[in-house]
């Protein structure tokens, strides 16, 4: 059973994954262009050369902590879609922390910027959970919401209270100084890729290590599977829920410190880029289990890397990739009816001996004799 549960949960994403090409093809052949050609631009442009490769990977660096974000909460019982609010929110924490307190340079002063990110996504994506076991609101509802307005106050400070003077037509923070800033790898063929993957997959390796081989975490999937079972043992729900909250979103919070100090320097409006919402995602398709999630984010980073070379040879809007990932969320989604169900699809049902037949099953030549 667990065997065929894992193919199931293979299966199924696959299968949606390859639905959402075809629907995607069938957008391009109706806007006049050959849907051949756009799928073999989209693998071009994520994995055809060194340059794209880690474009790609650049690129999903930040969806493996945004993912997180989601299948953390979701693993204790919860779906949370708030990793874009606590992104920003990180990055704010990251740019700002400079104007309040002198802090080191080097290592240690960056170090110092991602643990206030990752205070600031904790405390926010922490707040859905409480509203959800204190006062009963929907954490979905909650988090979407608390996402706003998090880029609204985002918004705000940045335009406002820290905005750079020299920051004319693109209101930002005071860029950080040099010692501060995350570089590139720089090893492994990796020049142009900043060590912000790196801290996506120690995450998510250090998640599944939590999830799968400690006490909490365990208690965590136990209240997340079944809830009534949790209670007749006397597990603390509340506190394991909005553990789990916490921590998916320090992770979306160190993602935006990352984006601050190894992309974009400061914190302005490039960095509401919608990575928190891609990161639902990638949650969805890896199943919520972290050690699924890199290869995922990877997939999708390399969709995104791909816009470009689509606009250029194909004369399609750089966002069309955005079209192709709305497919396969919705058919990600749609494919929950199935599950269980698939083996039904393709296998005749056989009754047992002396049994009768299921109503429809067609029965061998001679069996009546």
């Amino acid at each position: 059973m667990n065997v065929r549960a894992t193919a199931e949960s293979i299966a199924l994403p696959v299968l949606a994954l390859a639905g959402g090409l075809g629907l995607f093809g069938a957008f391009v052949w109706f806007g006049g262009h050959d849907p051949v050609q756009a799928w073999a631009l989209l693998f071009r442009g994520a994995f055809g050369d060194s340059f794209s490769i880690q474009n790609t990977l650049q690129r999903a660096a930040p969806l493996m902590l945004t993912a997180l974000a989601v299948a953390l909460p979701a693993r204790a019982g919860l779906t949370v879609i708030g990793g874009e609010g606590a992104l920003v929110l990180g990055g704010l924490a990251a740019a700002a922390l400079p104007y309040a307190m002198p802090l080191p340079q080097g290592a240690a002063g960056t170090t110092i910027l991602l643990v206030a990110a990752a205070l600031a996504g904790a405390t926010w994506v922490a707040l859905a959970g409480w509203l959800r076991q204190w006062r009963g609101v929907n954490e979905t509802i909650s988090s979407l919401l608390l996402g706003y307005v998090a880029i609204a106050l985002f918004k705000h400070i940045v335009e406002g209270p820290l905005r750079d003077p020299a920051s004319l037509n693109k209101p930002s923070t005071l860029p950080l100084a040099e010692p501060l800033r995350i570089g590139n790898i720089g090893a492994f063929g990796l020049s142009d890729v900043h060590w912000g993957l790196a801290f996506g997959l120690v995450a998510c390796v250090l998640a599944a290590f939590w999830l799968g081989l400690t006490t909490h975490g365990f208690a965590t999937r136990v209240v997340g599977g079944n809830p009534r079972a949790a209670r007749l043992v006397g597990l603390p729900a509340t506190a394991l829920i909005v553990t789990a909250c916490a921590l998916g979103g320090a992770a979306a919070g160190i993602a935006g410190g990352i984006e601050v100090a190894a992309v974009h320097t400061s914190a302005n409006a490039s960095l509401i880029a919608g990575l928190g919402y891609t990161g639902i995602l990638v949650s969805f398709v890896a199943r919520h289990h972290p050690l699924a999630i890199p290869p995922v984010a990877i997939l999708f980073g390399g969709f995104l890397a791909a816009g470009s070379l689509l606009q250029r040879r194909m004369g399609l809007p750089d966002a069309s990739v955005q079209v192709l990932m709305g497919f396969c969320f919705v058919l990600i989604l749609a494919s929950e009816a199935l599950r269980g169900r698939l083996r039904d699809l393709f296998v005749l049902q056989r009754p047992p001996v002396g049994g009768t037949p299921a109503p429809g099953t067609p029965t061998p030549a001679g069996a009546a004799a």
